[in-house]
């Protein structure tokens, strides 16, 4: 044997080692202990077939009642609370019957059963149907016509006799019922979608009931999904000349001077910290002086809507639907005007909650149409802020304002207006817009404060026509 051959054989025989002593320092029962599976769980320390048949058990009742939960819950979604009774009332009846020989329960048993049967037979089989529901805009205005449609096709190679479909609209349910249907035959019918009321409505899914007469089972099928449709506020188209009282898009001068801006105002000695290149330099060689530019201070205007949510601002639910069509109609023309604008309503506070939530909730106002999807889902509530708390929250934070319109109901008395019209800095022109239905339209000047009394849409149409006079 030659030295290479002797290192092969010394390296193999190490190989050989190395490879059994992982193998003898695993043992089993410390395997066993560390690491625990479902079957360990199950057999314990069983081996052999009979650990094998407690594992199929096992898995054999998993199974089942899986497939139980399944049956009882197609069940459940078929069988309405009316048949559940009838499947364990009749069985009862007919064991107790002939176990005391009374008649009548055995009778009541077999009726039972037979209406059981008889309802069954309406489950049986399927609507060949194919429908297709042709909506209204996702968004419409209170009071307009909204109409959709419906059309209802029979794919079936027989006549469908009787077609019945439920049409959810919003909380109630437009039942449709159709008569026979040949083959390949089409109808379309018209189904109203009420807009009496601004909010959110959802429009579907068309679905199909296969009902007994008693109402022992139920099956119902959607064939479409469901659609929402927001119905905003209605608005009207405030003039552009309406803005007397609303600054310019570029910025009005104010009273405030600054040493910088576009407005000049005068010139007066400069003074270390001004900037040079203000420096007038044609009054500054004929005085000797160093001479620098004055400006008067000019802010871009920001309008602010403050609509009040509280139950006490309002008599009634007119008044309020008023208030947020005057929201709506001032913060939609802002907008369009491409003005700085922002609507707030109070934040609500939660129903069980400890303390009261005291802070605004600025709606979006993007675009007219993002505002009017939010006020479209306000409402009034007895756990928001008056207009008085609502005003000093939103006074506090006035920096650039120029004006605050603040849109309440007939409730608010004058006292609680000057006081929310007292939240204001005074460079900021303040409008109440009392909303009153009842009332004769007008407005008035309170201590300093516009007051607006407006008793439809029309009537804030005029009174903003009218704004540069006050």
């Amino acid at each position: 044997m030659t030295l290479r051959s002797a290192d092969r054989s010394t390296r193999s025989a190490a190989r050989g080692r190395e490879a059994e002593r992982p193998h003898r320092a695993v043992d089993e029962g410390t395997l066993a202990s560390t690491v625990t599976t479902a079957r360990t769980r199950i057999v314990g320390a069983r081996t052999g077939w009979t650990a094998d048949a407690l594992v199929a058990t096992v898995r054999g009742a998993r199974a089942v009642g899986a497939a139980i939960d399944r049956a009882r819950e197609a069940a459940s979604s078929v069988v309405t609370p009316l048949g559940w009774t009838i499947a364990a009332a009749a069985p009862l009846a007919l064991v107790a019957g002939y176990a005391w020989g009374w008649r009548e329960l055995v009778v009541m048993g077999v009726a039972g059963l037979a209406l059981a049967l008889v309802a069954l037979l309406y489950l049986i089989g399927r609507t060949p149907l194919s429908v297709a529901l042709s909506t209204p805009p996702s968004r419409i205005a209170v009071g307009d016509e909204a109409i959709a449609s419906l059309d209802v096709e029979n794919v079936s190679r027989r006549r469908a006799f009787g077609v019945a479909l439920d049409v959810p609209v919003g909380e109630g349910i437009v039942p449709v019922t159709l008569p026979g249907l040949a083959r390949g035959a089409v109808r379309r019918c018209d189904i109203p979608v009420p807009t009496t009321r601004r909010g959110r409505l959802v429009l579907g899914p068309v679905r199909t009931v296969r009902a007994d007469p008693i109402g022992l089972v139920r099956r119902e099928v959607a064939f479409t999904e469901p659609v929402e449709i927001i119905v905003h506020p209605r608005t009207t188209d405030i003039p552009s000349t309406s803005s007397g009282l609303v600054r310019d898009l570029e910025g009005q001068p104010t009273r405030d001077l600054t040493s910088s801006d576009l407005a000049f105002h005068a010139l007066r000695e400069y003074t270390p910290g001004d900037d040079r290149r203000h420096i007038h330099w044609k009054s500054t060689a004929k005085t000797g002086t160093f001479m620098v530019r004055q400006f008067e201070e000019t802010r871009r205007s920001h309008l602010v809507v403050a609509l009040s949510i509280a139950s006490i601002d309002f008599a009634s639910d007119a008044e309020f639907e008023l208030a947020v069509s005057v929201a709506g109609s001032l913060g939609a023309r802002a907008i369009r005007d491409a003005r700085d604008v922002s609507v707030i309503v109070s934040a609500l506070t939660p129903e069980f909650a400890k303390h009261t939530v005291v802070a605004v909730r600025p709606l979006a106002t993007r675009a007219p149409m993002r505002l009017l999807d939010d006020l479209a889902l306000v409402d009034l509530s007895p756990s928001a802020l008056g207009i008085v708390d609502l005003s000093r929250l939103a006074g506090a934070d006035a920096r650039g304002v120029s004006v605050a319109f603040l849109v309440v109901g007939s409730s608010v008395r004058p006292s609680r207006l000057r006081s929310a019209a007292a939240a204001y800095p005074p460079s900021v022109a303040v409008v109440a817009i009392q909303c009153d239905p009842a009332s004769i339209p007008g407005r008035r000047r309170l201590s300093g404060l516009s007051v607006v009394t407006v008793g439809s849409l029309p009537d804030l149409r005029r009174a903003m026509r009218g704004a540069a006079e006050w």
